[in-house]
């Protein structure tokens, strides 16, 4: 049975404290719109739920199908009345204040994208230039950039199900980036999201660094799968995968990569192809690949995927560093100083990668379905920088087929997603997704997983 508060009322913490009447109408009609509500009811619920050792949506949407959230009218504002809420988010009755400062965030994005983004016309999201200006506006609407500081942001990616010896060691790593002053920004999830901030937060604290940021992006179709971790104190929900990986690579000075599964691929040939483009060949963007000893081998088949699929120049733009958290801190505080000189040089912004291209294929939201799937490029006539774009997109819906709800019912009607390409392709991605069930990377706490494809050679 799972543990549920009946009844409570709360007010906005942070984001949106003092509202106008006119605004309370809008956000009240827009929020309880029929295609808008059901969003903001599954990301509040997601955040709701931080803490879970689940990682299926659907089942956890199960668990709290009586879950509701509806608006109260007042004076200068609104409050949120929250129904049958996950009860480990209170604590003797109130709601814990970072999880109601994430919930008034959700609030706050999901009403932007929906009013500005996605039914506004200020935007071209038919133009990459257009895609970029939301992106920029989505982060700044949640304050995102601060000018004055310029302490640099250190992205790290990793798995949400890794073993404890492998969250250790992101701590240890997030500790080596605090001590060096340094901003972290993830997933905002469990796992390697979490353990780097975990480790920093102590660095922090010793260096006496106030405001230390910890910022968490994610997206609606995988919070619920990756609930909010406390220490995030900066939450953003990003309208689609695209636009927070996009968010990630414009906001880093870093990008550090800890052992995942599908979702860390994901992420690697997403920068990957972004790095192969010929008009980024002369941006420093500091990229490292890092495990204790017992995850060597798990980067050494990552090498030899991208290696054996993307050329020898995909291996240039990463460095691996194995069981060496103060030389991961070293390098990225070394070359975060190069990636503020180079800005400054060109005279683009440090608090967000104006000048980094990205191609199309990187920024155009891809639906995963059956057919998109099958009809997939990945095979060799095409530059590597494409081939990168359209294997992130085979590994996108592996992604939506393991955890996210659309991708799940999608799977559980017409069964796994069919891949074809290259035979030499398919031979490297079946050895790799192998590996991934094999070490348990694929589902929370290592429970049986069932393939959500089909590797057709």
């Amino acid at each position: 049975m799972v543990a549920k508060i009946p009844h409570i009322v709360v007010s906005p913490e942070v984001s949106m404290e003092v509202l106008s009447p006119i605004e309370v109408d809008r956000l009240v009609q827009h929020t309880q719109a029929d295609d808008l509500y059901p969003l903001f009811r599954r990301c509040a619920l997601a955040v709701l739920n931080a803490g879970s050792q689940k990682d299926n949506t659907e089942e956890i949407l199960n668990d709290f199908s009586d879950f509701d959230i509806r608006f109260i009218r007042q004076t200068r504002g609104i409050r949120l009345e929250v129904h049958n809420a996950p009860a480990n988010a209170f604590v003797d009755g109130r709601m814990i204040r970072g999880i109601r400062e994430h919930l008034f965030s959700v609030l706050r994005d999901v009403l932007y994208v929906a009013n500005q983004i996605r039914h506004g016309n200020r935007f071209n999201l038919n133009s990459a230039r257009g895609i970029s200006d939301a992106v920029f506006h989505i982060l700044r609407n949640a304050n995102v950039f601060h000018p004055n500081d310029k302490r640099p942001f250190i992205v790290c990616w990793g798995g949400h199900s890794i073993a404890r010896d492998e969250y250790d060691y992101t701590k240890a790593i997030g500790y080596e980036l605090g001590l060096r002053e340094l901003n972290i920004i993830t997933g905002c999830g469990p796992g390697a999201m979490k353990g780097p901030m975990k480790g920093a937060t102590i660095a922090h604290a010793k260096q006496r660094v106030r405001n230390a940021r910890y910022v968490g992006i994610t997206e609606p179709g995988i919070i619920a799968a990756e609930s909010p971790n406390p220490i995030v104190n900066e939450l953003i929900i990003m309208p689609d995968i695209e636009k927070r990986l996009e968010a990630f690579v414009r906001t880093a000075h870093g990008v550090i990569v800890f052992p995942g599964g599908v979702g860390t691929t994901e992420e690697i040939l997403y920068l990957l192809g972004i790095l192969l483009h010929p008009k980024n060949r002369n941006i420093p963007f500091p990229l490292v690949f890092t495990s204790n000893k017992a995850g060597e081998a798990y980067f050494d088949i990552i090498d030899n995927f991208i290696v054996n699929t993307l050329g020898e120049e995909a291996r240039s733009k990463y460095q691996v560093i194995i069981e060496d958290p103060e030389e991961v801190g070293r390098h990225m505080h070394r070359n975060a100083e190069r990636v503020y000189k180079h800005r400054r040089r060109c005279k683009d912004s440090f608090y967000f990668n104006w000048q980094i291209h990205l191609p199309k294929s990187l920024q155009f939201p891809f639906q995963p379905n059956h057919a998109s799937m099958q009809k997939l490029n990945l095979t060799r006539d095409q530059p590597a920088y494409e081939l990168a774009a359209n294997l992130r997109r085979a590994f996108s819906g592996i992604v939506a087929g393991n955890v996210k709800d659309q991708g799940l019912a999608l799977i559980k009607e017409h069964g796994p997603f069919q891949l074809h390409g290259d035979p030499s392709i398919m031979a490297l991605m079946d050895e790799l997704l192998q590996t991934f069930i094999q070490q348990n990377r694929m589902k929370l706490g290592g429970n049986s997983y069932n393939p959500c494809y089909q590797i057709v050679r």
